[in-house]
Parts: C-alpha cells; sequence; structure tokens
C-alpha cells in the first residue's frame, strides 16, 4: 500500500500521473520540484523505507538511455537500457540497487512518449539491430498493474525496425502480456533461481512454481522468453542442488523455444558491496570470501559453479544463445561458450 506520493510540479496534469493517483485516493500527495530533493536525501534509513516506501511522480530528463557495458548483453551490435522506474517491491537480499541507491522509495518516470521518442531515434541512427534492455533499476513487470509499463512498450517497440525489447523480471505479473498477441521484438526474460535460492535470499518474490508455470504460459501463448540464472549463489552443495535445478527448469519448459539463456556468478561493484554489507552485517552471504577485481567484488567459488551451470545448460540450448555475463578470470567458462 501506498501512503504518500510526490509529483513533481512539471508532471501534475500529466494523464499517467493522474491515473496513478487516482488508484491511491487516500494517500497523501506532496508536490515537488524535483524527485531528487526526496530520493537523493541524506541520512535515510534504507531498510525503514522498504517496509512502506513512498511513490514519487516525475519526469525523466535526457538522456534516457545508457549504453550497455560490454560482456552484458547479448551479442546486439548496438545495445541500451533504461528505466522507467528506480527501486523495485521485492527484496532480494544480494540486490545491488541498496547499494547504488540510498532511498528505498519507488521513482516512476511517467513520460513514456519520451523514452520511446529517444528509443525510435537511436534506433534510425544505428547501424543494425538495436537491443534494448529493461529492468537494470527495477523489475520491468512487478508493478504492470500500476504503471502499465509493458503494456505501452510492447506495442510500441512493434513500429520501431530492427529494435528489440528486453522485460528482465521475477514477477508473474503478465496478464498484460496474455491479453495481446506475442511479439517477436519483445522477450520476457525471467530471473530464476533454485527453490531454497528464493527463500532464503529473494524475499518477497514468486515461487519457483509460480516462475516456471509464468515462462511456460508465455511460451504457449507464443512470446520469446529468456531464462537469466544471474545471480548463481555459491553455498554448501550448491553444484548439485543448481544440477537438480536445472533438470526441472528444461524438463517444465521447450528448450526450443527459448530465445537465450545468461550466466553469472553474484558480483557488486567494491563501493555498493560495502554498502550492503553494512546493512546486514550478520549476512553469510556476505560473509564469504571475495575476490576484489578492478573494483569488482566477485563471491569465491563462482568459476567452478559457472562451469558445472553451463555444462547442464547446454545440454539443452545451443551454444550460440548461452551468454556468460561475468566479469572475472573464468577465461575456461567464457570460450565454451
Amino acid at each position: 500500500m501506498i501512503d504518500s506520493i510526490y509529483v513533481e510540479t512539471a508532471v501534475v496534469d500529466h494523464p499517467r500521473a493522474r491515473s496513478v493517483l487516482r488508484r491511491y485516493p487516500r494517500a497523501r500527495v506532496i508536490e515537488c520540484a524535483s524527485y531528487a530533493e526526496i530520493f537523493n536525501r541524506r541520512q535515510q534509513n534504507f531498510r525503514a523505507q522498504k517496509a512502506r516506501p513512498a511513490l514519487i511522480l516525475a519526469e525523466k530528463s535526457t538522456p534516457r538511455l545508457t549504453p550497455v557495458p560490454a560482456g552484458q548483453h547479448l551479442g546486439a551490435p548496438h545495445n541500451y537500457y533504461f528505466s522507467h522506474l528506480l527501486n523495485c517491491p521485492f527484496d532480494c537480499r544480494y540486490c545491488f540497487l541498496q547499494g547504488m541507491f540510498t532511498s528505498a522509495n519507488y521513482v516512476l518516470f511517467v513520460n513514456y512518449e519520451a523514452f520511446l521518442e529517444e528509443i525510435a531515434a537511436a534506433s534510425r541512427n544505428c547501424d543494425g539491430p538495436v537491443h534494448i534492455f529493461s529492468g537494470y533499476d527495477c523489475d520491468s513487470l512487478a508493478l504492470e498493474p500500476l504503471t502499465g509499463f509493458a503494456e505501452y512498450f510492447v506495442a510500441g517497440f512493434a513500429g520501431i525496425p530492427d529494435a528489440t525489447i528486453e522485460l528482465r523480471t521475477k514477477s508473474t505479473q503478465i496478464r498484460s502480456l496474455l491479453a495481446q498477441s506475442a511479439h517477436a521484438h519483445c522477450i520476457v526474460a525471467m530471473s530464476i533461481a533454485p527453490a531454497c535460492v528464493i527463500t532464503r535470499f529473494e524475499h518477497g518474490t514468486p515461487g519457483l512454481d509460480e516462475r516456471l508455470g509464468a515462462l511456460k504460459r508465455l511460451q504457449q501463448h507464443g512470446w520469446p522468453i529468456g531464462l537469466r540464472f544471474d545471480p548463481l549463489l555459491v553455498f554448501a552443495d550448491c553444484e548439485a542442488v543448481y544440477r537438480e535445478f536445472f533438470a526441472r527448469v528444461f524438463a517444465t519448459l521447450d528448450p526450443a523455444a527459448i530465445h537465450s539463456v545468461t550466466l553469472g556468478g553474484l558480483r557488486l561493484p567494491r563501493e555498493f558491496a560495502k554498502r550492503i554489507q553494512r546493512l546486514y552485517p550478520d549476512e553469510a552471504l556476505f560473509a564469504t570470501a571475495f575476490d576484489d577485481t578492478d573494483g569488482v567484488y566477485t563471491a569465491g567459488g563462482t568459476g567452478a559453479l559457472l562451469r558445472t551451470a553451463l555444462d547442464a545448460v547446454s545440454r539443452h540450448v545451443p551454444a550460440t544463445r548461452i551468454f556468460v555475463q561475468h566479469a572475472v578470470e573464468d577465461d575456461e567458462a567464457q570460450a565454451a561458450c
């Protein structure tokens, strides 16, 4: 439940902002000049806000697209990401957002039309296909009933030649996708993990059965789906747990209809990792040994787990559709792709 909504003066009369406000008639509404004056305040308590986040309605200024770092995409010649939303209603213990943001409040950028115009311009100016990722700074679908994000952007991408959007999510809010015809230019990419990992570290998220069920329904409806096994977490008997998990995933879904698979271990920018460790000083996940390479913390033992995962996935999916997205030394795993 949203108790407080901040609204930038510039979007007070925006139709999308008015629609959101009508959903919360009892919420306290506060006008502000800029979302940053609320979101970037000093000495905020991330954990306290996480329990009762406020919603901030804002306008995203340029640039609205950010180039995807090398090694973090699916091989298209041009790759960008954008965020219609900052923060996520889920509470994954390892999430880098709690190391990047000091606030757990949600920021919804309501000027979708401006995003789509910039994406269309990027597509026109690029020589070759453009891949656009959503879900880096948020979950693409978790607040879909409120935001109408997928409903708007999937339809919008149909009119942009050579552009594909990836909706990255842990959510099963797929009603708006099932209500329309599947589009080849939209990949629904689900982050999934073993049930024990979800229970222990991915608080508030749909369970494994629910996620696999949503993916199966999407496949049956014709949507291209992506599987995001990222992060793979190192723990006692993790390799056996993941082998069993992969067997179940590929027994449930049609491997031939999987667009792509990505694999990655737990890695965090050094400063983000330190902030998260301060939030959870007793969390065993962060008490393990981390390798520090060029300012990126990587959980020890990740290379061996990546090789196990790659071996299991390769039994079902061609190597051309598997991408190891990991900024560590694991040349052996990279070469196998």
